[in-house]
């Protein structure tokens, strides 16, 4: 048993498919089964139950999981820590980021950063909430961007700013003259809405349902700049996070704060180990200050909200 293969089971593991492991190690699906069997034989153990569909773990295998997860972190850290030695500061930063903050950060993120960390190549995923937090729990992101608190447990964020949700609707809609919507008005309205796989759209969902509703869906789509050139020539309404508006300006568009009650939305750095992640976690959130609320302003606290789900 050696470390690649213990890095092999674990994504055969987490993703409980040989082909979707084998597309995240960038390896062929004959060469990772290989690898898993050989393992088996060393270990003289069964790890999976192999079924049509996907690949169950045995007892053995959740046993070995618990303790390969410690060992790969330690190996990346001596990798990190050797690699000073050797004079090679130049490291990676993957970063998942939420579709519906993305417009508002990466680019003006990405300048700061290459300014500030010249040696610090930064990789940029735009991904669901709970995407974000599967890949900073199996190690494939640093550091997610995303709605706080985090729901899985074992992750820590740290706060960036403050946000709330925001009825979107075309510039004739009936409540155009309206200077603010309730949720029970908004109940009511015929939607078009990102899909359910996001948070936002969760978030809108479990709203309504404190008030015994639920959303009137008239059509879906899975990318906002799609929603937001769609709804003039609608009679439907939306709801995103009321900053998305100072990035995606359009005269044809009205937006509407909720209220009755309002939906506050907190936005902030997600990691796994705080204690690990602590310089980067300030390198971006220094970064991002003027980016959140300008020169004049201060960010928010940068407390770690230490909710375990």
């Amino acid at each position: 048993m050696d470390f690649k293969q213990l890095r092999y089971f674990v994504a055969v593991y987490e993703e409980g498919h040989v082909g979707r492991a084998a597309e995240r190690l960038s390896i062929s699906q004959p060469a990772l089964s290989q690898q898993i069997r050989q393992l088996e034989q060393n270990l003289d153990v069964s790890l999976f139950e192999r079924s049509s569909k996907r690949l169950l773990p045995t007892l053995a295998a959740h046993t070995l999981y618990n303790h390969a997860l410690p060992l790969l972190d330690g190996m990346q850290r001596a990798r990190e820590a050797l690699g000073n030695f050797k004079g090679q500061a130049l490291r990676t930063l993957a970063i998942g980021v939420l579709q519906t903050v993305h417009t508002s950060l990466v680019p003006k993120m990405l300048e700061r950063v290459r300014a500030a960390q010249p040696h610090l190549v930064v990789q940029i995923y735009e991904l669901t909430g709970l995407e974000i937090e599967r890949r900073l729990l199996n190690g494939s992101l640093d550091i997610g961007i995303s709605y706080l608190p985090p729901r899985q447990p074992g992750l820590h964020g740290v706060l960036l700013y403050e946000d709330e949700l925001t009825l979107v609707i075309p510039a004739d809609h009936p409540l155009r003259e309206f200077k603010k919507v309730s949720m029970s008005q908004a109940a009511e309205l015929p939607m078009l809405l990102l899909g359910e796989e996001f948070q936002v759209r969760q978030i809108w969902q479990g709203q309504l349902a404190n008030l015994g509703r639920r959303p009137q869906v008239q059509a879906e789509l899975n990318n906002m700049a799609g929603i937001l050139d769609s709804l003039p020539h609608t009679r439907l309404a939306t709801v995103l996070p009321g900053r998305s508006q100072q990035e995606n300006g359009n005269n044809a568009l009205l937006w509407k704060p909720l209220s009755e009650p309002r939906v506050p939305l907190k936005v902030g750095l997600v990691c796994r180990d705080v204690q690990r992640q602590q310089a980067t976690l300030e390198l971006l959130r220094n970064l991002l200050e003027d980016v959140m609320n300008g020169p004049d302003r201060r960010m928010a606290s940068t407390t770690v909200l230490d909710i375990q789900g």
